[in-house]
Formats: structure tokens, C-alpha cells, sequence
């Protein structure tokens, strides 16, 4: 893994790295990789859970549009549950700047560690506060997961996933003991785990 803290300036393609969906109790994590164009400028950048979600979609948009190179990926709720949550989010980061059509040559991640790979980089903490592209990783990250959670809550209506986004709200732990974990609910997390110790 190279940690670099060298120059950008130097670098031609760089790429901003982000994830969504750490703490949910169901559905995958979200990983987007995006290189901005210096040349289009998108305002309104920021942390995706700092904007709304009339915002988000605007911004998503944009990012797809004006973006030199942009990809999504994800790592599923086995994977989530085999690896753990923090090594399914980077396998999820890798496959998502594996994906991008330009290849980068330098990377920021949002927070404080980076995916083993040999691409430079800098994992940078509240990077979707302070860099461009990250703050697009993040937005397309978020929007992306929020799609699929509305997508799963129409397979699974009893949870409440178009509301909550898989979140350990009240309405989602309630409805979990009412109901038992659907097959997108991740095993491995406390609430869940719990839930299917006491079905047993």
C-alpha cells in the first residue's frame, strides 16, 4: 500500500474515493470513484449526509455529466458478513476505481486508511468536507445505496427500507423482532445477531 503525501498538482487524472452504508443493518456497501473535469466546475459539493436529498439527486446528476470518469460498486451483504464491514467497504473502494474508464494517477479516500493496492494516494479524514472529488464520491455513493434501498423495500416491504435506508432506527430494530431478518439483513451486526439468538 503507498501512502503518499506528495504534490497533485503533479497528476493529471485524480480520483476522489468514497463509501456509503457502514452502519445500516441490511443491504450492501456503496463505493463511487469519481475524477472531476478542472474545466466544469460543479458547485454545492459537499458530504453527502450534509445535503438533502433533493440536492443529492441535482448533484448526482451533474456528477455524471460533467465528470471525466465515474464508477459505482459495491460489496454485497455476504461479502459484508464474511469479510467484516470495514473490509467489504474497501473491497467495495477497490472495485469501484478498478472500474473507472481512466485509470488514476492519484487517489484520495475519505478517512484514514486506504485499500491495499499500488495506486498513489492519501486517505484523508472528512475528505468529503474538503476535497471536490471525494464529496462527488460520496454523493454518488449515497444516492446509489438510497435507489437500492428503495428497490429492496419493494421486495421487502415490512421493514420500512425506503424510509430508513437499512438504518438502526426504531421502526427498522421493531419490525426486525416483529418479523425476523429478511435475506438483505446483515448477520454479522449486533441487532441482528441478537434477533436470530433469540428465534432460535
Amino acid at each position: 500500500m503507498l501512502f503518499c503525501e506528495q504534490d497533485e498538482s503533479a497528476f493529471k487524472y485524480i480520483a476522489g474515493v468514497d463509501e456509503a452504508g457502514r452502519g445500516p443493518l441490511a443491504g450492501s456497501v456503496v463505493a463511487a470513484a469519481v475524477i472531476l473535469d478542472p474545466e466544469r466546475e460543479i458547485t454545492g459539493l459537499n458530504d453527502s449526509k450534509k445535503l438533502s436529498e433533493t440536492a443529492r439527486n441535482k448533484l448526482s446528476k451533474q456528477i455524471k455529466q460533467q465528470a471525466l470518469s465515474y464508477a459505482i460498486a459495491e460489496a454485497d451483504v455476504n461479502e459484508i458478513d464474511s469479510l467484516n464491514i470495514l473490509q467489504a467497504s474497501m473491497l467495495a473502494m477497490q472495485r469501484a476505481v478498478v472500474a473507472l474508464q481512466l485509470k488514476p494517477d492519484f487517489i484520495y479516500i475519505d478517512g484514514n486508511r486506504s485499500p491495499e493496492w499500488d495506486y498513489k494516494c492519501r486517505a484523508v479524514i472528512k475528505g468529503d468536507q474538503k476535497i471536490q472529488s471525494v464529496a462527488a464520491a460520496s454523493i454518488l455513493a449515497k444516492v446509489y445505496r438510497d435507489d437500492c434501498l428503495k428497490a429492496l423495500h419493494i421486495q421487502f416491504p415490512d421493514y420500512g427500507f425506503a424510509r430508513h435506508k437499512g438504518y438502526p432506527t426504531a421502526e427498522h430494530l421493531a419490525a426486525l423482532q416483529k418479523f425476523g431478518p429478511s435475506p438483505v439483513h446483515r448477520r454479522s451486526y449486533a441487532p441482528v445477531k441478537a434477533v436470530l439468538a433469540y428465534k432460535e
